[in-house]
Order: structure tokens, then sequence, then C-alpha cells
């Protein structure tokens, strides 16, 4: 999902953090153990343990660095997601475009109902991408918009894209077949059925590869051994200050290693995923336009934010 609206610098402050309901619970217990710590020290010397900021301050800075390192990896595989989303979006406006401008012929009936035909497994493809990379299934969709034969026919296959996609190209060869295609226009066609099958194939790479597992672990063990030490290098020298000091870097590295989890993975329904039931809407939109028919409304954001 992603905010659709510009919003004021303090309600993005006091309002606006999305990452928070993923970590509070770590802060909490970061805080609560700082303040345990501080009074240990100050109510019963006998069990101090103090340790020296300088190993925190040592750890801290290459700990930022590499947080920042896996949150900048995260981000490329979201704006890579986003990028091949759009070429997608391009590709089928183009493919729609084509195929009510170059194919042509007699019956006009017939044709027509090839036109609307053809761009309605286009919409149903975009969609089935949709649920294909949130691990849905898109087969009542199918049933309702293109028929309960063509979803049955479908319903085995692992990869119900591909599916659709093929069922695209046979409609332009049997449009071929019957002279409603120039053959020196299929290329044409063809070619935005493979811009189609890149940009589904560059989704489902990122979708089945993630980050290394240990570089991910190794993050996640050494921000919570660190924020939960760092008050025992903290009360000897600021005191009940500690607290307030360990909330705000806790908050820092737990909302940062938060973030990092959650783009890493850009297709999914978490709250900074992409938002790709608004972008499959958008398209159902343009393409059922451009064939005269009443589209559907357009996905209205929920607390600011779209799916």
């Amino acid at each position: 999902m992603w905010a659709d609206t510009k919003r004021s610098w303090l309600h993005i402050v006091v309002r606006g953090g999305v990452v928070l309901p993923h970590i509070n619970r770590r802060v909490v217990v970061s805080v609560v153990l700082a303040v345990a710590t501080t009074a240990i020290f100050h109510w019963v010397p006998a069990l101090h343990v103090s340790l020296s900021p300088t190993p925190f301050i040592l750890i801290g800075l290459p700990l930022g660095v590499f947080l920042g390192f896996r949150n900048t990896s995260s981000y490329d595989r979201y704006w890579e997601g986003r990028r091949l989303w759009g070429q997608l979006v391009n590709s089928a406006r183009s493919l729609t475009r084509q195929l009510l401008t170059l194919v042509d012929g007699e019956p006009a009936a017939e044709v027509e109902v090839f036109r609307r035909h053809a761009v309605h497994l286009l919409i149903e493809y975009v969609h089935a991408l949709r649920h294909h990379l949130r691990d849905q299934t898109p087969i009542p969709r199918l049933e309702r918009e293109l028929g309960a034969d063509l979803a049955e026919r479908i319903r085995s296959e692992e990869n119900v894209p591909v599916a659709l996609l093929q069922e695209l190209g046979v409609e332009l060869a049997r449009a071929r077949r019957r002279g409603w295609l120039d053959p020196l226009h299929v290329p044409l066609l063809e070619g935005q059925l493979v811009s189609l099958t890149d940009s589904q194939g560059g989704c489902e790479r990122i979708k089945s590869t993630p980050l290394p597992f240990s570089y991910t672990v190794l993050m996640h063990r050494i921000v919570a051994v660190y924020c939960l030490l760092l008050p025992f290098g903290l009360a000897d020298s600021i005191g009940w200050m500690t607290p307030l000091v360990v909330a705000f870097v806790s908050y820092a590295f737990y909302g940062l290693d938060a973030i990092g989890d959650e783009i890493e993975q850009p297709f999914g329904r978490d709250v900074n995923d992409l938002a790709l039931s608004s972008i499959a809407r958008t398209v159902e939109i343009n393409l059922r336009r451009r064939i005269g028919e009443e589209p559907p409304p357009p996905f209205r954001p929920r607390n600011g934010q779209l799916i």
C-alpha cells in the first residue's frame, strides 16, 4: 500500500508512523530493561553492572551503516518491482490500442466480439498476476469475468497469468488465420506479449529471491543485543535519562530494521508494499474505457492509503 496524499509535517510526526505497530513491543522491552537497569544502579549498588560506552559507539556506527545498506538493497527491490509494474501498465495499454486499430475485417460483428474478448483476457491477466504474486487464487474472478469454461480449463495451472497469456496468443493466431490481422502486424502484438512476460518474470524473480537469510538474521540479532545492552553503558553516565535515550535509539534501530523487512518483498499486503490492487484497477479502468464499457470505480484510500 502507499499513501496517496501528502500530509502535514506535524501529522506525519504524530500520527503517520506506520512502522511503530510492528516494533512497539521491542521498544517497550528495551525501555523497561533500561528503567530496571537505572533503578538497580541507583538503589542496589551491589547488583550494579556498568559497561563503558565506548563499545556501543564503536558498534553503533557500523551498525547504522549496515542497516542503511540493507534498507537500500530492500528499496532497490521495491523500486524495481514498481518499475516492472509500470512497464506492464504501458504494455497493456499499447496492446489494447493495437488490438483496436490493427485487428479489422469481416464480419465486423465477429471482429468486435474478438476485440472485446482479447481486451478482457488482458484485463484478467493483470489481475491474475496481482493474485499470483500475493499467493492468492484468481479463479473466482475469472469465473465471474470470463466464464466458468475458461476458468475450469486453467484451474489446475500452477501459473495462471502465463496460461492467460497463452490464451491471448491463441486468440491472436486465430485472428491471423481468419485474415483479421495482417501478418506484418503480428510481430508488433507478439512483442507486447513478450514485454508482459518479461515484466512478470522480473516480478517473480524478486518474489522468489529474497535477501540472504543469514544476513537478515545477523542484523536482527545485532540490533536486539545492542538495544538490550545499551542501558548498561549509559546508566553510569546519564542516570535517569537512560530510558529516554534508549527509547530513541531503539526506536531508530528497530524501525530501520523493520522497514527493511517490509519492503524486501514489495508484492504483499503490508502497509509499505506496492498498491497492486490499485494499479490493476487503474489498468482495468483504462482498458474498459477503450472498448466502450463502463469501468469500475477506482479504489478509494483507506486511512489515506491505497491497497
